[in-house]
């Protein structure tokens, strides 16, 4: 059993070694373009798990909903009620564009929640701004793909991180992304037959 501890105590003190050794060489520090996308549960999840980190370290952040409008969720509901002076909060969807049914509209309404990202992002101040479902809004040609990567290489603030959330990413918001996850679906309960529930999707 010692001999067993102390080959696994080497093995670590090894991996500690040339870990330490590459984390010396990561010094920079950037503000990051985020893209969460796929066809997994999780994407916006995971993207307001990054604003409570922003909340809890007390920087400044800002959340613009491009579609989800219709609804309560937890995570606006907590935001507003507690956080409100730390984290701006702007729905500015009408609800999932099959809801809708009114390209028009959504496109007045992606074009509304645009300008005000660019406001939110434009503000030094705000260290993350996270763009919930605009992937959705440039699929459905809510908005032109070229003005967000256009605006986000020419005047996103050094230090500021810009998270987009939702599936289908266009290409080029992903090759200037920094940093791009896809999730991916095993399995889902909605295929079983349930519903979406309250603190598991909203």
């Amino acid at each position: 059993m010692s001999e067993d501890t102390d080959r696994h105590a080497m093995k670590m003190a090894k991996k500690k070694a040339a870990r330490d050794k590459i984390m010396a060489t990561k010094t920079d520090q950037k503000g990051l373009i985020i893209v969460h996308t796929g066809k997994g549960k999780g994407k916006s999840s995971a993207a307001f798990g990054m604003i409570f980190r922003c909340i809890a370290h007390g920087m400044q952040c800002a959340v613009v909903q491009f579609i989800k409008g219709g609804m309560s969720t937890g995570e606006r509901d907590l935001i507003l009620s507690k956080f409100s002076d730390i984290c701006a909060f702007h729905t500015m969807g009408e609800g999932f564009t099959w809801e809708t049914q009114d390209k028009s509209r959504d496109i007045e309404m992606a074009t509304a929640a645009w300008e005000k990202a660019k406001d939110l992002i434009r503000d030094p101040a705000n260290k993350m701004v996270l763009l919930d479902e605009i992937n959705i809004a440039i699929r459905y040609d809510y908005l032109p793909v070229a003005d967000v990567v256009a605006f986000l290489k020419a005047e996103k603030p050094e230090m500021t991180h810009v998270v987009l959330t939702g599936r289908n990413a266009h290409d080029d918001l992903v090759e200037i992304a920094d940093l791009v996850t896809e999730m991916e679906l095993v399995k889902h309960p909605f295929r079983s037959g349930v519903k979406a529930q309250i603190g598991v999707e909203y």
